[in-house]
């Protein structure tokens, strides 16, 4: 690796790494991770198990279960990212951008130390699945990560470009719930959603946590009889247009966000 590719790398790892303490010093942030998650997994998924379980022909337990993990992952990253609003308002971020680094190196490495937040969170939904009685075998949970790191940088990324053009906490506390709470149901989440009128299966294949929820249940499901009832489309699909958001919303995100500091 050439010196200005170390740099780089040192730059993100350190960026990460600061982002990783924050959240172990944040008691609050730590516990409500795990609960608000257990209690959609254990409640909704457990009541249309009993509800709706029968006709459905598969475990709305082990559906509820991966729509959970995805969205937390999902969810988790681009809520982290609103550190650099924080950053932002402290001053710390202009800091940052002046030094002889990478911008999407910067904006990257806030990425990385959020999922990694989230990748820690998902590993406790995990364990608490497998306490409340989901099963999960060792290839399901091994096929789990890539795509649990998938579903991360895609969180970060989209958390980057909607912060971008914000210039308080307050107002991104204000905005995520409006950009979320649609695409719980719209990604399927909580909820089928192979059969949707033609204007919600429009704004559906618009949510980018669609693309991280059925990526998430296709590795899950994957030679299962119930595949074909949850999955929307293949793996190779999902990871294809995830990824191409990925890079549209780094890069644009990361394009508005340095404008913005320019201009202060």
């Amino acid at each position: 690796m050439t010196t200005t590719g170390t740099a780089q790398a040192n730059a993100v790892a350190t960026i990460a790494y600061r982002d990783v303490i924050k959240f172990l010093r944040d008691p609050v942030r730590l516990i409500s991770s795990f609960i608000f998650p257990l209690v959609f997994i254990v409640v909704l998924g457990g009541s249309l198990q009993e509800n709706l379980g029968a006709g459905a022909g598969y475990d709305f337990l082990a559906f509820t279960f991966t729509g959970i993990l995805a969205q937390t992952l999902f969810q988790s990253s681009a809520l982290g990212l609103i550190s650099m609003i924080e950053d932002r308002e402290n001053d710390f971020s202009q800091e940052i951008f002046v030094a002889p680094i990478s911008r999407y190196a910067i904006v990257f490495g806030k990425i990385a130390g959020e999922s990694l937040v989230a990748l820690f969170q998902g590993l406790g939904l995990v364990v608490l699945a497998l306490v409340i009685g989901v099963d999960i075998s060792l290839g399901q949970l091994l096929g789990l990560i890539p795509t649990a790191i998938a579903a991360c940088l895609l969180g970060g990324s989209f958390g980057v470009i909607v912060l971008s053009r914000l210039s308080s906490q307050r107002a991104a506390q204000q905005l995520f719930p409006f950009v979320f709470l649609p695409q719980f149901f719209l990604a399927g989440v909580f909820n089928p959603v192979k059969v949707l009128p033609w204007y919600l299966d429009v704004f559906s294949r618009l949510s980018p946590l669609r693309y991280a929820v059925d990526l998430t249940r296709g590795v899950f499901y994957a030679g299962t009889d119930e595949r074909n009832l949850v999955v929307l489309q293949p793996v190779g699909a999902n990871l294809l247009i995830g990824g191409a958001m990925f890079v549209v919303f780094l890069v644009t995100g990361t394009w508005l966000f340095v404008r913005g500091e320019r201009n202060r």
